[in-house]
């Protein structure tokens, strides 16, 4: 069952469970899946990595309008949205944890030959390649810049 289906199918559950967050969060989700499949050259079809990144970008952007709200004392607003962020993080792979980050970071820093920060670019380029959907970019670029500053 690819991940289109499967909101469809968790859309239905949270209507019968009367789960008004989760039902909300998996609307909001289907929405984009539904635009995705609807662009001119998508030929109906959505595959499992790009509905990923639509996800990750859900989930980044709920991130940042809950920052937001947080820094307009609007706990209320910011607490709607990470619950949201927290459903759609149900269907990501696990994030890796900041340590588990910096290891890989090393690893690539070392294949790339990296030598400052010159070679942030071609850093970058090949962690995000190799992290996508595993960390957000901006954690990855600021431990890539902690390692070539070193």
């Amino acid at each position: 069952m690819d991940l289109f289906e499967r909101v469809s199918k968790d859309i239905i559950a949270a209507m019968k469970a009367k789960d008004k967050v989760r039902l909300e969060a998996l609307r909001n989700v289907k929405k984009f899946f539904i635009e995705a499949k609807t662009q001119p050259g998508a030929n109906d079809t959505l595959t499992d990595e790009a509905a990923m990144k639509i996800m990750q970008k859900l989930v980044k952007q709920g991130k940042d309008s809950a920052d937001i709200y947080m820094s307009q004392n609007r706990q209320d607003l910011a607490d709607a949205e990470l619950a949201q962020v927290a459903v759609i993080e149900e269907y990501l792979p696990k994030q890796l944890s900041r340590e588990e980050l910096e290891v890989k970071i090393r690893e690539i820093v070392a294949e790339t030959g990296a030598s400052g920060m010159k070679d942030m670019g071609k850093v970058m380029g090949a962690a995000t390649a190799k992290l996508a959907g595993l960390a957000e970019g901006k954690v990855i670029s600021e431990i890539v810049r902690a390692i070539l500053n070193s």
